[in-house]
């Protein structure tokens, strides 16, 4: 599945990375695995089960007409239209199984007058709770990094792609990766929410916040990371989840994300300092 590749693909690297911090040069790999590295990869072909449906995947965006020629509001304006916006997501039932099993509808928080607006995947267990994005431990250090910027965080405006916390049946705590018609039927939500704001420039929490919001690309978050993208004429910066830095400690990883925020800052004309610019360096 090239989902689940890309995901080992990027664990693989990350700890990688990490071990080259820790000043390890080489890595122990017996002549039978890399035997098979060497051997092709097995063509396999799958068929969905009978009586279930095959899994989908977000095509790329078609071109629609750029965010800022929607119509252009006045700051009280851009509170009314996103507080009925908000009432109207509120009351959304289109995923009757997420509606089973959800708290509240994480609609999004901060200014509606934002330059910079960021794109998570969808609420944990924490943020089904208090009705906010962002707001468990990945939340904790997305807030520092907002803040490293100079920014306080309730002068940008954080979302979701997905609004509803992701079932898990069986299952208390734990999370899920929202999938592809999840996200397609939630995305009008967010879609009248970046009309409103018409950020300056936009942020993508990982991977599944890039395909959410640009459709499935040609390659993981990992080779996208750095590399502006745009939505409908918006700039957008692919960087990693802050949950995925909560699992991977390495100083490269942080110093990568850091990297992208400082794009972001220039992009936005802010001021770098030059202790910024050394932050996460290993001297």
């Amino acid at each position: 599945m090239p989902g689940a590749y890309h995901q080992l693909l990027d664990a693989t690297i990350g700890h990688l990375e990490s071990l080259k911090q820790r000043g390890v040069r080489y890595v122990d790999a017996s002549p039978e695995s890399l035997s098979r590295l060497a051997r092709p990869a097995a063509q396999k072909t799958t068929t969905a089960p009978l009586g279930q449906a095959a899994p989908t995947l977000i095509p790329q965006r078609p071109d629609e007409p750029s965010v800022y020629d929607s119509p252009k509001l006045s700051a009280a304006d851009k509170e009314s239209a996103m507080a009925k916006l908000r009432d109207e997501a509120l009351a959304c039932t289109l995923c009757e199984h997420l509606v089973e099993t959800r708290t509240q509808v994480v609609f999004g928080v901060g200014a509606v007058h934002a330059d910079l607006m960021l794109i998570g995947e969808a609420p944990g267990l924490d943020e089904d709770k208090e009705g906010e994005p962002f707001v468990g431990a990945a939340g904790q250090l997305l807030t520092k990094i907002i803040e490293a910027t100079g920014l306080d965080r309730d002068k940008v405006y954080i979302a979701n792609i997905l609004k509803c916390r992701p079932d898990t049946p069986g299952k208390v705590y734990g999370n899920r990766k929202p999938r592809p018609e999840e996200m397609e039927t939630c995305f009008p939500w967010v879609k009248r929410q970046i009309e409103i704001i018409q950020p300056k420039v936009m942020v993508a929490l990982g991977g599944t916040a890039v395909e959410g919001l640009l459709g499935k690309m040609p390659s993981g978050i990992t080779r996208l990371r750095g590399n502006w993208q745009a939505y409908r004429g918006v700039p957008v910066m692919p960087t990693f989840h802050p949950s995925y830095l909560l699992r991977n400690q390495s100083w490269t990883i942080k110093r990568h994300v850091w990297e992208d925020m400082m794009q972001v800052m220039e992009r936005l004309n802010m001021p770098i300092s030059e202790k910024q610019r050394s932050y996460f360096q290993r001297r």
